[in-house]
């Protein structure tokens, strides 16, 4: 089956509404906010590496009042271990029995703070339950539920003590951003609003949880032309010889890619992909799984201006050809 143009105005009805209403607690950071529902409604999970105090946190409780579901947090610390996240068996005297207790894992969005200070066994009992949706403690398994996402973040200052993720876990989120500063106007409405506290801040519902499924099965069905695959196949194999680059991006990248440019497009009202899809979301979807040459490194070249640069050689197809 394959998404009608009426299934796109009302996927884009409301993808619009999810994107305001996060908005209105996130000021001026419409292209975050955007992607970061595209990411979940992609069903894949964000990586955000940012400064303190950007609004990381405030970013993940309003998309889980927005989809009136559950949001949890856990910061990460080098003595966290495994069951801190996903949750413990304990033996009930009364009973006879062990009752399993839910770890914070079991929420709609979850945010991961600082990822990279844990143990990488910490991390990597993080990233099982991203990759499988469920958990198997003593035998038993858990589904964490739908919708699910993990948005972990990254420091990157005071990198003492920290443990960085290696490539293949990086692999495991469907994109990475960053929030940024606000600017001069949006910090002025900041401060205007500086006597509410940020945690008191509750925007309402507009969606369900089961929408959001909806709109996540909607989103698989976007029409991809030939000539897109191609475009995208072109442009992974790029990224694998480019002198400056070690590891190029594997096919998993390119699935992705795909992914959330079908959701984009129906984000944008249309049933079908387009090459600039594609443009927008290459350098969020791929650049976090280019491993750079040490000494292009050293250079200061970044995987973002690598990005770019493929973009510019890799010629796309018209949108004739893609429609």
């Amino acid at each position: 089956m394959t998404m009608t143009p009426e299934q796109a105005g009302w996927f884009s009805a409301n993808f619009t509404r999810l994107v305001s209403n996060v908005e209105s607690v996130l000021l001026g950071k419409t292209l975050v906010v955007r992607l970061s529902f595209t990411a979940l409604l992609s069903e894949g999970h964000l990586l955000l590496e940012d400064f303190p105090g950007t609004g990381k946190t405030s970013l993940a409780r309003a998309m889980a009042q927005t989809v009136a579901g559950v949001n949890s947090r856990i910061q990460f610390t080098p003595d966290l271990l495994p069951g801190d996240i996903t949750g413990v068996s304990i033996y009930d005297q009364r009973s006879g029995s062990f009752d399993f207790h839910r770890g914070p894992i079991f929420a709609d969005i979850v945010l991961a703070d600082e990822i990279n200070r844990a143990s990488p066994k910490t991390q990597s009992a993080l990233l099982e339950v991203m990759e499988e949706g469920r958990i198997t403690v003593d035998g038993v398994t858990h589904d964490v539920g739908s919708p699910f996402m993990v948005i972990a973040t990254q420091n990157p200052i005071e990198q003492a003590g920290t443990y960085r993720l290696p490539e293949a876990q990086l692999d495991r989120f469907i994109m990475k951003t960053s929030i940024g500063y606000p600017d001069h106007a949006s910090t002025i409405r900041i401060l205007e609003g500086a006597g509410a506290r940020a945690h008191d801040t509750v925007v309402p519902a507009v969606a369900t949880s089961e929408t959001i499924t909806s709109m996540a099965a909607l989103a698989r069905t976007v029409h991809v032309d030939p000539s897109i695959n191609d475009y995208v196949s072109r442009l992974v194999e790029a990224s694998r010889g480019a002198v400056e680059v070690r590891l190029g991006v594997s096919v998993r990248g390119a699935l992705a890619l795909i992914r959330t440019a079908k959701t984009l497009a129906a984000a944008s009202g249309r049933h079908y992909v387009v090459p600039d899809d594609i443009k927008v979301l290459a350098e969020p979807v791929l650049s976090h799984r280019l491993v750079l040459d040490a000494e292009a490194e050293f250079d200061g070249v970044t995987t973002a201006s690598i990005v770019s640069q493929l973009l510019l050689e890799t010629p796309p197809p018209s949108d004739r050809q893609a429609v």
